[in-house]
């Protein structure tokens, strides 16, 4: 049976019944601790930036889909390898940012805002035009 336990800061109490359940553990269970990861507002705030991306700007003759400008940023972050697909084209190896931790997922958005402003991407979030 999967159990999650969140470490919360400051509460003792929470993490001597973590350290019980681990103690309870079973042999070959397998305890992971992770940092979390991406927030819901990190998440909601990524798609509406790849959709201003997407429709300004026109990379190498290409227009991108959101998903695509995501792939294309993900790379940029992991710095991922290309192979070449079996049936001809490439494909590109790379992480799920579903995985991404709250700092990583912040590296993204970082990352987007610098080359939006390279490209003269206009934000359609309100907030992001006043920055």
């Amino acid at each position: 049976m999967k159990k999650h336990f969140v470490i919360r800061h400051g509460q003792k109490g929470n993490r001597l019944y973590i350290c019980q359940h681990i103690m309870d553990g079973a042999e070959g269970d397998v305890v992971k601790i992770t940092p979390p990861t991406r927030t819901l507002e990190q998440n909601s705030k990524l798609w509406p930036m790849l959709a201003d991306v997407s429709k300004q700007v026109n990379w190498h003759g290409n227009k991108l889909t959101g998903d695509e400008w995501k792939d294309v940023f993900t790379a940029a972050i992991e710095k991922q390898k290309v192979v070449p697909g079996i049936d001809g084209g490439f494909v590109v190896c790379g992480a799920k940012t579903s995985q991404y931790s709250k700092p990583k997922f912040a590296e993204m958005i970082e990352l987007i805002y610098a080359f939006g402003a390279q490209q003269s991407v206009v934000w359609s979030d309100p907030a992001e035009r006043a920055a």
